[in-house]
């Protein structure tokens, strides 16, 4: 008797998709940094890229189980920077910002450049996906390092990483979606460009 398990990675790509876009929106200026941005960041790009990384675990897959375990927990961390230095109980805490977050960002592109090298062998979508975020870290990591200075008009770096982040995270939900269509009608229904 064989068990079959459901795919997990629409899961993750739709919890790290749809929490990109909204951040992004705030980066690239449309509204500010609210609660609805750490509720997403906490529950859905945070537990729900938990929940498929375990799940890619018992599925035997090793790159999806790093890759969503650690987008949720950087999601958790995320929240956490942010909101840690208003919590009375913990003490005096600083806020993280200017080198340390351009560090913490940069960090964070090389994971996911060394990431990126893992899906050459996956679909041109997924690569898409991990060489677009790659390029949002190294550009968040610009803004906090150079103070994100103004390049043309009113233009920031920051703005544009909100920009490139708003494309990031809609290649993810589309992704997730062509999995599940996909899967679900035993067709293509949406392509991915497999690389082989």
């Amino acid at each position: 008797m064989t068990e079959k398990l459901a795919n997990p990675a629409p899961l993750g790509l739709l919890g790290f998709g749809l929490t990109t876009v909204l951040l992004n929106l705030h980066n690239a200026g449309f509204y500010g940094l609210n609660s609805m941005i750490l509720a997403m960041g906490l529950a859905y790009g945070g537990l729900a890229q938990i929940i498929a990384g375990i799940m890619e675990y018992r599925k035997g897959n090793t790159f999806g189980t790093t890759a969503f375990t650690s987008y949720g927990l950087f999601w958790w961390s995320l929240v956490a920077l942010l909101v840690l230095p208003n919590m009375p109980f913990f003490g005096a805490i600083n806020l993280t910002e200017g080198a340390a977050m351009g560090a913490y960002f940069f960090m964070w592109g090389l994971f996911t450049l060394a990431m990126f090298f893992g899906t050459l062998n996956k679909n041109r979508a997924l690569q898409f996906v991990f060489a677009s975020l790659a390029l949002l870290f190294f550009l968040l990591a610009i803004r906090d390092l150079t103070g994100n200075p103004t390049l043309f008009g009113n233009v920031t770096i920051g703005m544009i990483a909100g920009f490139e982040g708003i494309i990031c995270g809609l290649s993810a939900v589309y992704l997730a979606i062509a999995e599940v269509l996909n899967e679900s009608h035993g067709r293509t229904v949406l392509p991915i460009c497999p690389t082989s």
